[in-house]
């Protein structure tokens, strides 16, 4: 007879135990539903991204007399680029983390022309594979491209054009949604186009790739580079940059 309510009280445990596991499981699912309406109603309230960098332009100061300043204009890999890389310099970093070619396209005139630099860095392409602000094909990305160099040509503003970066499954499954053939693709595209516009062609993919795989030792995720890898890229930026100033 003492069998039944020691068997009747374990239950009752586990029963709560798995109440506790599935409150808290719903919990965290609720967080990270509430994290995307948040980024959601930001999208549709900003687009473009124009407030991420509007208190900073309205406090930079216009180039000094023979300051040749350089904008990079990009998305989560200029974004996260470190600040040594730009301090002492007349370098000036305008990367926003997810951004794609349309994005950019609307913040151009705020966060490049306005800041009159002599040379813009323009790095995307890879997040409009990965369809974050909806289907975009090579066409759409490389109209995005152009009209961004118009722009800049319009002002006076030489025109480096990066080549988007490998990526690999070294982590986690990264070419479903950004197809290597597809990113060798576009990268002959921005190359082709860059002659044919007077931009200066930044190849990152080549020092960065093995084959089609982004190095795995250069690589932080697979996608982003790491510390290493934009020591790779550092020294091809500058490269690409006195070219450019030379025209």
């Amino acid at each position: 007879m003492r069998v039944l309510p020691i068997r009747l009280t374990t239950g009752l445990l586990i029963l709560a135990g798995c109440a506790g596991a599935q409150a808290s499981d719903l919990a965290v699912k609720v967080e990270a539903l509430e994290h995307r309406l948040a980024a959601q109603r930001h999208y549709l309230a900003d687009f473009g991204g124009l407030i991420r960098y509007g208190s900073d332009n309205a406090e930079l100061k216009p180039p000094k007399p023979g300051e040749d300043r350089v904008v990079f204009l990009g998305d989560d890999i200029t974004d996260l680029w470190g600040p040594e890389f730009f301090a002492g310099k007349a370098y000036v970093n305008r990367g926003i983390a997810g951004q794609t070619t349309a994005q950019m396209l609307v913040r151009f005139r705020q966060d490049v022309v306005l800041l009159k630099p002599k040379v813009v860095v323009i790095q995307a392409g890879t997040n409009d594979m990965a369809g974050l602000t909806g289907p975009a094909t090579e066409g759409v990305i490389g109209e995005n491209l152009a009209s961004m160099v118009d722009i800049a040509k319009a002002n006076g503003i030489r025109v480096v054009l990066a080549s988007v970066t490998p990526v690999c499954d070294c982590f986690s499954k990264l070419t479903s949604l950004r197809p290597q053939g597809k990113i060798i693709s576009l990268n002959g595209w921005i190359r082709g186009f860059a002659a044919r516009s007077g931009a200066v062609y930044l190849d990152y993919y080549a020092a960065l790739a093995d084959g089609r795989n982004f190095r795995q030792e250069l690589t932080k995720d697979g996608l982003l580079p790491n510390g290493a890898g934009y020591a790779v890229m550092a020294p091809l930026a500058e490269k690409a940059i006195a070219e450019a100033l030379k025209k």
